[in-house]
């Protein structure tokens, strides 16, 4: 006879986030590397800002015995290292903020190249696309639409929500 399998939670709310349901295995992963807040791992752009989070990421935090005054290890392209080196002070002022003492009182740089440290997982993110250049069409229906508004900002605010309206049902047209 098989062993009687564990009851389930039952979910009562609908539809879950997803961050809910990946919490767990997100928390297990990241303190198994040192980190004891994962927002660390997750808001790592918003916690240093993008400039920094473009050439860093956050690998590992070692402790001592004593319990404070922690390592933090960064990965960083070796070419972006001098210029990491310099904005230290400012990277453990933003990471002891988000956790709200001085957890961390050391930066350690881990030079790696771009891809290739462990299959690729060291590949940094790299600058958003720029937009594809808008379809005159649609540009020149947008400001059709809105010439008899007489207020510069709010005829400017309504061909952007034309322009936006426009474009989406033409590609929903398209994919169908």
């Amino acid at each position: 006879m098989p062993p009687p399998t564990p009851p389930t939670k039952r979910r009562f709310r609908g539809f879950e986030p997803a961050s809910s349901l990946l919490r767990d295995r997100i928390r297990s992963a990241g303190e198994s590397r040192g980190f004891a807040v994962t927002r660390l791992l997750t808001g790592w752009a918003e916690i240093v800002g993008d400039d920094l989070a473009r050439m860093t990421r956050p690998v590992k935090m070692s402790y001592p015995r004593d319990g404070f005054g922690a390592t933090l290890t960064l990965l960083v392209r070796s070419a972006h290292a001098p210029m990491v080196e310099m904005h230290k002070p400012r990277l453990i002022e933003k990471v002891n903020a988000c956790y709200g003492y001085a957890a961390i009182s050391r930066v350690h740089l881990t030079q790696t190249a771009p891809t290739g440290f462990a299959g690729g997982e060291a590949d940094f993110m790299t600058p958003p696309k720029a937009p594809a250049p808008p379809d005159p069409v649609i540009e020149a229906e947008a400001r059709q639409r809105t010439t008899g508004v007489a207020d510069d900002g709010l005829r400017a605010a309504l061909e952007n929500l034309t322009r936006n309206y426009l474009t989406r049902s033409a590609s929903t047209k398209k994919g169908r």
